[in-house]
């Protein structure tokens, strides 16, 4: 008896629709991130400093559940951002990039940021045809977040641990964080930071600007 198989499983299609978007972005040496944090942490902030300095040079995709809010913000930042709403889906897939991309001018841009749904565990494992995956903590979480959530931080190339202002309000043991970064991943990039503030975003933007398209994060 011959089976035939109908279906492939959502798996397989995301991996598909994830090396066709990597295709593409490698056409337009366009270098890709895929931000992923807990709503709050500060990744619509860090990417509103990040917009202000590399204008006209990036565009950011926003994954949200419900309204356009956060990609209004970068929009304000005057850099190109398409919201993506998920309808109740609690991450970002694929196919939503690859929809989102038919309206972005991928020619006229270095870098393509991803704003995941803010969650710490169903944007994790999905393939978006990224070069990079960008964990986002913050002070006020509580340090025990890389150790709770170890499907994504075994995955993230960078770390930003944000609103460091915040730290003498908090009990927080930064150091173990960094600790425990390193330990899910060995060579992760962990950037200190205060949105508010400024305080460590320079250090982010000058290693942007080492990044190169299809050639992995810089030594």
């Amino acid at each position: 008896m011959t089976k035939v198989r109908l279906n492939i499983s959502a798996a397989e299609k995301n991996a598909s629709a994830a090396e066709a978007n990597r295709k593409i972005f490698r056409q337009h040496n366009v270098f890709v991130m895929n931000m992923i944090g807990s709503p709050g942490c500060g990744k619509t902030s860090i990417l509103e400093y990040t917009a202000r300095h590399c204008r006209g040079r990036c565009a950011v995709i926003v994954g949200d559940v419900k309204t356009a809010l956060d990609a209004d913000r970068i929009l304000d930042c005057d850099v190109a951002a398409y919201p993506v709403e998920t309808g109740g889906g609690c991450h970002l897939n694929a196919e939503h990039i690859g929809t989102a991309l038919q309206n972005i001018d991928l020619p006229g841009i270095d870098y393509l940021f991803i704003e995941n749904v803010g969650n710490l565990v169903c944007p994790s494992t999905f393939d978006l045809g990224e070069d990079s995956k960008i964990g986002v903590l913050s002070i006020p979480e509580g340090d025990e977040k890389v150790r709770k959530y170890p499907a994504l931080f075994s995955r993230t190339d960078i770390v930003f641990i944000n609103k460091t202002d915040l730290l003498p309000y908090c009990n927080y043991d930064i150091a173990g964080v960094e600790r425990d970064c390193s330990a899910a991943r060995a060579g992760v990039r962990i950037f200190k930071v205060s949105a508010a503030t400024g305080e460590g975003l320079g250090d982010w933007i000058a290693f942007l600007e080492t990044c190169q398209p299809g050639s992995g994060l810089p030594a």
